[in-house]
């Protein structure tokens, strides 16, 4: 048996969103990769054990830290995204608190654009205040000096959407990586929108993507989980994180000089955050992502046509004020779309309407195919009212500046016949009038 593909990463996308990670014959040859659904494994002996809670020991003790069903959608996802390790969560949310509780501790500041999903913005607002980090938000997104007038020496790290939630905005990673850089801080990409088929962040300067891989990843709408994924090479002793500096000291000799120069945010991750605040993903969740992920390239392409074709159509009707989708021709976003985004800039869109609130009610009450739901990314068209669900209890100036009106309907653009999509929608939006 000569079976190598789940080590070739000169494979293609594709190729490997079913093999990365995944050798059957370390798992008695299962084809499929088999959900490891117990609390705990056998220790083996004294020494073992000892070598396990070390961590000069790679293996499985106690599924709150790792799980081999897990492990194997961890390194898929780390080969796909082109990083140096990733680890698996119970949610995306649960992704992005504990990388900003890796990342600052208190008396420190992580930066931020106003154009993020909802939860991320009151975590920065109102929740970790109260553990002393604080989030500074950017006054305007598309200028990299609004970033640079909020960096001082407690900043420790700046923080973007690939694709704005919900209004779809595009910012020009690369020139907030580099300054990020400059200043000694790493730069967190939220790529949840797009995945690694659509943009890998970390060619164009990132260090770590975070994903609620509810979304797209999984496809199916079955399942909450999230990732984060290290890119590698980023200077933690660089004399900003004293934190990383202690953890490196206490396990150089154990878990190695060399696998925490390549990996330290990860591995301090997973023994700090993921142990002991006990975010674990469950087996059968890795299971059920695994699934969803082997079939990502092909769901992307049938999202990105069908989100382009129902774009153009809501941009010609004359009940719709404006609609933000960066792969329309008239968004002030198209140029960057193509720079970063040849593939597609995703299938996410958001409405705003002629007729206000009241509008946008009778267009959740009228349509038939799209469901009325917060989720997105699944193979399914929904809509959503992102100011009374994703956004809610935020002021009105905060909803705003992250494109979220009264008016404002977000769209999750499925993989259905396109035809009927847009007979859907005309006719609720065409039901405005009556």
């Amino acid at each position: 048996m000569s079976y190598e593909a789940y080590n070739d990463e000169k494979l293609g996308f594709t190729t490997r969103q079913l093999h990365a990670g995944y050798n059957p014959a370390e798992h008695h040859r299962s084809k499929a990769v088999p959900i490891y659904q117990t609390a705990a494994f056998e220790l083996g002996d004294f020494e073992r054990c000892i070598r396990l809670f070390n961590y000069s020991e790679e293996g499985h003790s106690y599924v709150r830290f790792s799980n081999p069903t897990n492990a194997v959608l961890e390194k898929r996802l780390a080969s796909l995204e082109g990083g140096a390790e990733a680890l698996a969560l119970a949610s995306g949310m649960a992704a992005i608190s504990n990388t900003f509780l890796n990342i600052a501790v208190a008396g420190d500041e992580i930066i931020a654009v106003n154009t993020l999903y909802g939860g991320s913005t009151t975590l920065l607002n109102s929740i970790l205040p109260d553990y002393g980090i604080v989030g500074k938000f950017v006054e305007d997104e598309n200028d990299i000096e609004s970033y640079k007038k909020l960096i001082t020496d407690k900043t420790k790290a700046i923080y973007i959407e690939s694709l704005g939630n919900p209004g779809m905005n595009i910012i020009d990673i690369e020139a907030v990586a580099n300054l990020a850089h400059e200043n000694g801080i790493p730069l967190i990409v939220d790529n949840t929108f797009a995945t690694p088929y659509l943009l890998r962040p970390f060619e164009h300067g990132a260090d770590i993507v975070c994903y609620s891989a509810t979304k797209y990843l999984a496809g199916h709408g079955t399942t909450i989980a999230g990732a984060v994924v290290e890119k590698g090479g980023f200077n933690w002793l660089n004399g900003k994180f004293p934190q990383f500096e202690k953890f490196y000291d206490e396990y150089k000799d154990t878990i190695g000089k060399e696998a925490l120069d390549k990996s330290i945010f990860t591995k301090r991750l997973r023994i700090r955050y993921l142990t002991d605040f006990g975010s674990h993903l469950s087996p059968q969740n890795a299971f059920n992502l695994l699934q969803g992920i082997e079939t990502l390239s092909l769901r992307m392409r049938e999202h990105i046509a069908n989100a382009q074709k129902v774009a153009e159509f809501l941009e010609g009707h004359k009940e719709v004020l404006s609609v933000a989708y960066p792969g329309l021709k008239s968004s002030k976003y198209n140029e960057l779309a193509k720079k970063y985004f040849p593939k597609g800039p995703g299938a996410i869109l958001s409405i705003r309407l002629k007729g206000g609130l009241s509008a946008a009610q009778k267009v959740l009450g009228e349509v038939k195919l799209f469901d009325y739901m917060v989720n997105v990314g699944d193979a399914k068209s929904l809509i959503v009212h992102s100011a009374t669900s994703t956004h809610f209890g935020q002021s009105k100036e905060k909803r705003e500046k992250a494109g979220v009106y009264d008016d404002t309907l977000r769209l999750s653009i499925g993989i259905e016949d396109a035809e009927d999509l847009i007979v859907d929608l005309k006719h609720a939006l065409d039901s405005i009038e009556g």
